[in-house]
């Protein structure tokens, strides 16, 4: 959905068991019971690795809440708007550092998402100055772009999508006049479905996918930036609360390194509300695991060789950024 201009628009380790000694008998006592059986404590998972931020490259121009996802070697960078709040039909492929347009939509399109399965990226919904579109498109590695035939149950934007296994699940958006709190399932080849529903509609959340769950931070309900982390397991169905993050937040983005969910940047209610530090969910808590160079909402971002590649945003003078940022745990 296109907004005003100063608008823009990711788990625990397995535990390692200890033993410890069974209790000594007090001096000069004797016992003909046998020794008490080792007994088995939980070590507590370590914590989520710090996430260290440098300046990777830069993109061809400016560019905020583009669709990103990992793909080839890289990541691309698909629609979004400009800096004059346009949208926009490029697609960008990101090596190194280094953004190159590799090919164009059928349409200018932004507030749409992006996920990958089998070797082809595939960019869902969307929007352009009206109601969100119902198109599923598929992106080659060398930038060629075709219509998958399969469409949304509704034409959406301000969604947010992640992979498990070859099913694409599509989180929340908004028609153009209703929020929604579906999450979809997309198989290519098959028609999408609705596999779940959230406690509330939700746009604008940062979603990744870690431990063959759909994690889901923050977002925004109505006009009010969320608090509350989500996930939703494939395998039951079920929405639950696993978390809460320090402060509301909004247009922030979502990926997961080392089958950690990290959340990026993003904002609060307020329009010039953005934020640097990153989030990791620890448990049953989400705690800061580094900082990005400067306050940033309407960010892109995915996973790729062993590192997160973040791609343009929006800062809180309303600058659209053309940076792509590399974060890598910190050694």
């Amino acid at each position: 959905m296109r907004r005003p201009p100063l608008i823009a628009g990711v788990l625990a380790l397995g535990l390692a068991g200890c033993g410890s000694a069974g209790p000594k008998q007090p001096a000069g006592a004797t016992s003909t019971a046998s020794a008490a059986k080792p007994s088995t404590v939980a070590a507590r998972p370590a914590a989520p690795p710090q996430l260290r931020a440098t300046v990777a490259g830069h993109l061809p121009a400016p560019v905020q809440l583009p669709a990103v996802t990992a793909l080839g070697s890289g990541v691309v960078a698909l629609g979004g708007l400009d800096a004059a709040d346009a949208s926009s039909a490029n697609v960008i492929s990101v090596h190194g550092g280094t953004g190159h347009v590799i090919g164009h939509l059928p349409s200018a399109l932004h507030d749409a998402a992006a996920a990958t399965v089998g070797g082809h990226a595939y960019f869902i919904g969307g929007g352009n100055a009206g109601a969100g579109v119902r198109s599923i498109l598929r992106v080659s590695p060398g930038g060629s772009v075709n219509d998958t035939g399969t469409q949304l149950p509704a034409g959406a934007s301000d969604v947010s999508a992640v992979t498990i296994g070859r099913t694409i699940y599509v989180v929340g958006g908004y028609t153009g006049t209703v929020p929604l709190r579906s999450i979809l399932a997309f198989t290519p080849g098959r028609p999408v479905r609705v596999v779940g529903e959230m406690p509330r509609p939700l746009r604008y959340a940062a979603v990744a996918a870690a431990g063959g769950n759909v994690l889901i931070a923050g977002g925004t309900s109505g006009v009010t930036a969320r608090r509350e982390v989500l996930r939703f397991s494939p395998r039951t169905g079920h929405v639950t609360r696993v978390a809460r993050l320090p402060a509301p937040l909004t247009h922030a983005a979502g990926a997961a390194l080392g089958g950690r969910f990290y959340v990026l940047g993003g904002r609060g209610d307020g329009l010039t509300a953005q934020h640097a530090a990153i989030y990791a969910l620890d448990g049953g808590q989400m705690v800061r695991a580094g900082r990005l160079p400067q306050a940033l909402s309407d960010l892109g971002a995915a996973a790729s060789g062993g590192r997160i590649i973040v791609v343009g945003g929006r800062d809180a003078g309303g600058g659209v950024k053309d940076t792509v940022l590399a974060l890598e745990p910190a050694r």
